[in-house]
């Protein structure tokens, strides 16, 4: 998500400031005290642990990967590169109580990969649940379900998926995903990035309360931070909870690196005070892989392909590793064809995998809102809280340049592609924007509707991130109640925005249409949060818009 420094009183928000950064000597000699603060203590001389749960993810029809990561001992805490080298076995069953054993097998944890653990299991059956367990010296993890792909040619009559982005561990905590892991119906859940975030303490919007602190408390950079920072996401119980239910299938975002990230560098990034943009993003990227249910994927990245069967196939992107820098005004740059979002061979992979699909829905797993959105017109009232959700100057830019509306060449070939090809049934599922959408894609959104829409997107909002009633500080619905026509009005493609809460949706698909029904959290600082659903948007199949439905499925 974009977002940048708020300014103090009489501090100039339009001029960069750069957080307060603990240098890396510093980090390295202060480093035992924030690691342990993200582990519960344990004795000296006990048993192996399971502190982080399990996961799995990337489903195929004959397989899924595993992870875990286990404390050998009581100085292996996460980022330490301590600890012994330690064979943690797995066993995958049928059944819950693991009787019915179909496979079984052991991989050996070490520091050098901050004794976390991937089994890639295969030679499983299509869509069907199982249940997995790691052991190491005698100590078991939890027992946790997952689910296989359909077979490739099957006839499928319906998926349902979870879908999140944007979890600021500070501002609140996960209810979202314990209310999706109660479900106990999704075939797999999509996690559209921004998985942790890399900020120090403070540093990233909250209302101004730190909910719950974060480790380390200083902003990661380097490989041991960002261990650590992953090590206290996967320490949350509404997010273990989840991640034992069904498989996740994630990609990243920017604060997985760090703000506004891009080939060259990042927003919240020095280069030389920091080190080097390159040490951060291997960093980053190491750290990821080892603590995510991931496939390094094309280009060790996280742009890939799933299957589900002949219903739908699921186009992955990574929208960081490959972009141009974002233009800083809205002057033609946004145009510029040699300016890229994807990268040349990440949009000639995508196009060819969509021409080639012969799935009844073309899923796109989208980071950053594709949808254009003009925001010039809004009133100062309205445009200022937005601009510093977003991370703009509060003056004279109409578009968030972070998304799609700053990359226009690579958009306008892309929905070219879909008209001039006839691909029907393509949806963007989106997050970053901390905000929930349901948008037609248009062709040329200054003629439309007369130009048709080439696709349609769902944007689910923050798992607890700032939106814009947070950033003004005012009862939850206040903003949105003035800037939601306000946006409509100026976004015809726009069928509903709502601004202010947090929450997640699930995405229900079948041959006749895909549906996403949207979920709102009661309150994020409140670690027994309920759950309401509040709108449902659906796109039929062969019309490539988006039109409203009164019941979630």
């Amino acid at each position: 998500m974009t977002s940048r420094y708020r300014a103090p009183e009489g501090v100039n928000s339009l001029t960069p400031r750069r957080r307060t950064v603990v240098k890396a000597a510093a980090a390295a000699a202060a480093l035992a005290a924030p690691l342990a603060a993200a582990l519960p203590a344990r004795a000296a001389g006990e048993a192996p642990a399971f502190l982080h749960g399990v996961a799995s993810g990337d489903p195929l029809p004959d397989g899924v990967l595993l992870w875990t990561r286990v404390t050998p001992t009581a100085e292996a805490i996460p980022g330490s590169g301590l600890g012994p080298d330690t064979e943690v076995a797995w066993t995958v069953a049928k059944d819950k109580a693991l009787t019915n054993i179909v496979a079984k097998g052991s991989l050996t944890a070490t520091a050098a990969s901050d004794h976390t653990v991937k089994a890639d299991i295969r030679g499983l059956e299509p869509a069907t649940d199982y249940w997995f367990r790691f052991s190491a010296d005698g100590t078991d993890s939890p027992v946790a379900r997952t689910r296989t792909a359909p077979a490739a040619d099957a006839a499928v009559p319906g998926l349902r998926f979870g879908v999140v982005s944007c979890a600021n561990w500070e501002a609140g905590y996960f209810s979202s995903y314990r209310h999706l892991a109660a479900r106990g119906d999704l075939d797999a859940w999509l996690h559209l990035g921004d998985y942790i975030y890399e900020y120090g303490t403070g540093e990233y919007g909250t209302r101004g309360t730190v909910v719950r602190q974060t480790s380390p408390t200083h902003e990661i950079l380097t490989l041991a931070d960002y261990r650590t920072r992953h090590g206290k996401y996967k320490t949350d119980p509404d997010l273990q909870a989840l991640h034992h239910k069904a498989p996740v299938v994630a990609i990243w975002d920017d604060h997985e690196f760090a703000n506004d990230a891009w080939s060259g560098g990042a927003e919240n990034h020095t280069e030389g005070a920091e080190g080097t943009w390159a040490a951060r993003q291997a960093a980053a990227r190491q750290a990821y892989f080892e603590w995510m249910p991931v496939r390094p994927a094309l280009a060790g990245t996280t742009y890939r392909r799933l299957r589900f069967g002949k219903l739908a196939d699921l186009s992955l992107l990574d929208l960081r590793s490959f972009r141009s820098q974002q233009a800083s005004t809205a002057s033609g740059s946004v145009d510029d064809p040699d300016r890229t979002i994807t990268g040349r061979a990440q949009l000639d992979w995508l196009k060819a995998g969509l021409k080639a699909s012969d799935t009844t829905w073309r899923l796109v797993g989208n980071s950053v809102m594709i949808s254009p959105f003009a925001i010039g017109s809004l009133s100062a009232d309205l445009f200022k809280p937005l601009a510093k959700l977003l991370g703009l100057p509060e003056e004279g830019i109409a578009l968030n340049t972070d998304q799609w509306d700053g990359y226009t060449d690579d958009r306008r070939e892309l929905l070219a592609h879909l008209r001039t090809n006839a691909i029907r049934n393509t949806v963007f599922l989106t997050g970053d924007i901390h905000m929930a959408w349901a948008n037609d894609v248009p062709v040329d959104a200054g003629t439309y509707p007369l130009s048709a829409s080439a696709a349609t997107e769902f944007v689910v909002t923050s798992v607890t991130s700032d939106n814009l009633d947070d950033i003004v500080k005012v009862p939850e619905g206040t903003v949105s109640a003035i800037a939601a026509p306000v946006i409509r009005a100026a976004n015809r493609h726009v069928h509903w925005v709502d601004t202010d809460r947090h929450g997640y949706g699930v995405l229900d698909i079948t041959a006749d249409r895909a549906q996403m029904d949207y979920y709102v959290v009661s309150d994020r600082t409140n670690v027994n949060a309920t759950s309401s659903w509040t709108r449902s948007y659906r796109t039929r199949t062969g019309t490539q818009k988006v039109e409203r439905t009164y019941d979630p499925v």
